[in-house]
């Protein structure tokens, strides 16, 4: 949600923000509606003080034994005059807000401008992709070919886009999410969280997921959304709250499953698990002070790169530009893998930090030090990872020529000293 004392004071600037969203100039039409709103309260307010003006003159009037019937239609007038004055007023504020919350957050200066992922720009690649003897297959052909992975199964079960997984297979996507927990509680300092998978209409308008991205989710026959991540539920534990800035940074983290509707995804990634209806993921949310929110970001992004440095996994940093980045971001990393199997980078973490963009829609505020001062905070949240995505890019990069596949060492105490999954 953006701030409208911010917009009636830099207007040109506001455009321009927009414009680098690919959007149209806003202001003129949002500043229209709030001088309309204004002069409403104004008037309001001016026939408010009439009234309060005759209320005495009508007692003064009584008390001296003089007629008062003309007064009292004035009265009843008035209150006629400030009901509809009210009215538009509301009217008015409501416009304003369903224009303000449909609008994309301000980009950092730094993002890159650009029209889609074509212009994102790679800021450091971790590692060398693996060489293979063999031509590697991807994770669908592995899962399959071990007996592990059963797409005809979960078709049965729930339609297209689920997966059951088997025995060993099963035990490393438990594993994965067990390990990434870990480390971000333990080395990371995050808190670990047990938070609701269904959440009402005011949190899910809370993190922009509503009224915008409603398509997206599935809903419940008694008004509740499946949470399509846990930053969700995460973020808006600090809506309406005034956290005291000694608490600040506040860092959560949750493994949760997660819900999404696919339904911008027709035709793509069709095979396999790598764009799913359900799938585990380990969200990781802080709630800082505005002028520590950037140094936050590249923190964050560090805690989901170590996963997959634990894990031995090629991965590249990318920023992504004016025209990738999501809705409520004001900067976005993506973290991507190298899938061998399909021989490309592919997407595995999001880390952004979205300024007081949500901050905000859910009135989430700090006290400062000094007791006083009120402030909304920056929210930010990122992937520590998509387990499905992991369990992906584990089984490609550690395939071996024989169809088995090697387990991480990081992931042995996981299961039970495993080191290698095979057919039996």
């Amino acid at each position: 949600m953006h701030d409208i004392r911010a917009i009636r004071s830099e207007p040109a600037g506001f455009d321009a923000a927009m414009a680098r969203r690919g959007l149209e100039p806003q202001s003129e039409a949002i500043l229209t509606l709030d001088t309309e709103r204004r002069a409403a309260l104004g008037l309001l307010q001016e026939k408010q003080a009439r009234r309060n003006e005759m209320a005495r003159e009508i007692g003064r009037a009584k008390r001296d034994g003089r007629e008062t019937a003309a007064l009292e239609a004035e009265a009843v007038s008035l209150r006629v005059d400030m009901e509809r004055l009210q009215t538009d007023a509301d009217d008015l504020d409501a416009r304003i807000k369903g224009v303000l919350e449909a609008l994309p957050n301000i980009l950092a200066a730094e993002v890159p401008d650009g029209r889609d992922e074509s212009a994102n720009v790679v800021l450091k690649t971790w590692g060398e992709p693996p060489a293979f003897d063999f031509t590697p297959r991807q994770h669908f052909e592995l899962g399959e070919a071990l007996g592990l992975m059963d797409f005809a199964g979960a078709a049965k079960l729930a339609g297209a886009r689920f997966t059951v997984l088997r025995g060993p297979l099963a035990r490393m996507e438990r594993a994965l999410g067990q390990f990434m927990i870990d480390l971000q509680t333990a080395d990371h300092g995050y808190e670990e969280m047990v938070v609701p998978s269904l959440v009402n209409d005011a949190t899910a308008y809370g993190t922009s997921q509503l009224p915008k991205f409603a398509g997206d989710l599935f809903r419940t026959t008694d008004g509740r959304w499946l949470i399509p991540t846990a930053e969700v539920p995460l973020t808006n534990l600090a809506g309406g709250e005034i956290t005291p800035e000694a608490r600040l940074p506040w860092r959560m983290t949750a493994l949760t499953d997660c819900f999404r509707s696919e339904a911008g995804s027709a035709g793509r990634d069709t095979r396999g698990m790598l764009r799913q209806h359900q799938f585990r993921k380990v969200e990781m949310v802080s709630i800082t002070h505005p002028e520590a929110s950037a140094e936050e970001h590249e923190r964050m992004t560090r805690c989901a790169e170590t996963v997959l440095e634990r894990l031995e996994l090629p991965y590249r940093r990318v920023v992504l530009c004016a025209g990738d980045t999501g809705f409520g971001a004001a900067k976005t990393y993506d973290l991507e893998v190298w899938l061998p199997g399909q021989g490309a980078w592919r997407e595995i973490s999001s880390c952004s930090n979205m300024r007081d963009f949500q901050a905000r829609r859910m009135n989430a505020r700090f006290r400062a030090a000094d007791g006083k001062t009120l402030g909304f905070v920056h929210t930010l949240n990122g992937s520590g990872l998509a387990v499905g995505r992991t369990l992906i890019a584990v089984m490609e990069t550690c395939q071996q020529a024989d169809g088995s596949i090697r387990v991480p060492e990081v992931l042995r105490p996981y299961m039970g000293g495993v080191e290698r999954i095979a057919a039996t």
